[in-house]
């Protein structure tokens, strides 16, 4: 490439903004420039791009980013150019966005998983690649990257430690929510609780990533899978993507029925005060969730004595990309994981307010931008 190119891509422009956010038009379509992939950096043209409630956060302000931002994080592409010392991937590889990069070096990166990586974190927090580096302006301005990724554009320069190869057969949109939605929901299951046919699990928050632990146990298994939530079309879903039962938090409690592991994916201290709640003898409750900062929650500590209780955070689903993309990929192809079945439409760039709007009001579960 030149050592600039012209893209078109979705720039957050204010936090502030009233929803409904098809009115007040937070995030604007804009015409910006990319400067050429740097040591270490590709160049990616996008193929398709998931709307996730950390995109959301970062326009209703939850999670406070530098602006203007352009935002994206779940994302799949084609490599088109490759920087100085790319050794990862080639010219012509499809490849996964990721959207916390693993230096390999830092206390975090030896947790293998547990811990997400101190240098990929504070960058992202920067608005900057992993090495620091910007490539986004318009018209003069800086334009801030979104967790590393920024892949709601035509095209992104990203870390080549920012992206995973995939099969060139798996489609652009079950690719970009590998990234992701899988990633954290699934990684609940697969890394956490690592369970056994006979186990029982529910699931409590039924959006994209509870969705994805629902059909990552039903993949692996699990022969007990509840999912629970407080709309009914959620549960009537999860059912159809594999759980054995469902109901709202209120029935959950009201059963007195207790599970081996209870994952929360709601984003929201009374889901966890249930999934808590619902955990049985010995069992394990993992929150992946990310509630608004300063949330509390009140649990009974003798409980969690008496019982042998466990209680763990799960950021990214406690993932390895590199590691973990390739089996959900291989279950895939397997006909075991029910990806497709997260899909709620399929948009266009221009859609993405509305798009903010539909997940704010949990009327879908993963919206897909295509790219031509």
């Amino acid at each position: 490439m030149s050592d600039t190119i012209t893209i078109q891509g979705a720039v957050l422009e204010r936090s502030d903004a009233a929803r409904p956010y098809a009115d007040s038009q937070p995030i604007s379509i804009s015409e910006l420039e990319l400067t050429a992939p740097g040591e270490g950096e590709i160049l990616v043209k996008m193929t398709a791009a998931g709307i996730c409630h950390s995109d959301l956060s970062v326009v209703n302000n939850n999670r406070p980013r530098p602006l203007p931002m352009l935002l994206g994080h779940e994302s799949a592409g084609v490599v088109e150019e490759v920087g100085p010392g790319v050794s990862k991937v080639k010219v012509g590889d499809h490849v996964v966005m990721t959207f916390l990069p693993r230096c390999g070096e830092c206390d975090g990166c030896k947790t293998d998983g547990k811990m997400p990586c101190e240098v990929g974190s504070k960058t992202n927090n920067e608005g900057t690649l992993i090495r620091g580096t910007r490539h986004l302006t318009r018209n003069g301005e800086t334009v801030q990257h979104h967790l590393g990724v920024s892949g709601f554009a035509t095209h992104a320069v990203v870390s080549e430690l920012s992206v995973v190869p995939i099969g060139a057969d798996v489609p652009a949109d079950i690719a970009a929510i590998f990234g992701c939605a899988i990633l954290t929901g699934g990684g609940a299951i697969l890394n956490e609780i690592d369970p056994k046919p006979e186990d029982s699990i529910a699931v409590v928050g039924l959006g994209g990533v509870g969705m994805s632990a629902i059909i990552t146990a039903a993949a692996l298994g699990v022969k007990e899978i509840v999912g629970i939530d407080m709309q009914a079309d959620k549960c009537a879903k999860a059912i159809e993507l594999g759980a054995t039962d469902a109901m709202t938090p209120a029935e959950a409690e009201a059963s007195g029925k207790k599970f081996t592991a209870v994952v929360e994916a709601a984003g929201h201290p009374k889901a966890l005060e249930t999934a808590y709640k619902i955990t049985g003898p010995g069992g394990l409750t993992v929150t992946v969730g990310l509630p608004a900062p300063g949330s509390t929650i009140a649990i009974d500590p003798l409980v969690m004595t008496g019982e042998a209780r466990r209680v763990h955070g799960c950021y990214l689903g406690s993932s390895v990309p590199t590691k973990d993309i390739p089996k959900y990929e291989q279950l895939w192809r397997e006909g075991k994981l029910n990806a497709e079945g997260l899909i709620s439409s399929h948009i266009k760039l221009a859609d993405i307010n509305q798009a903010m709007d539909n997940l704010s009001e949990g009327v879908a579960l993963r919206q897909i931008i295509e790219f031509d």
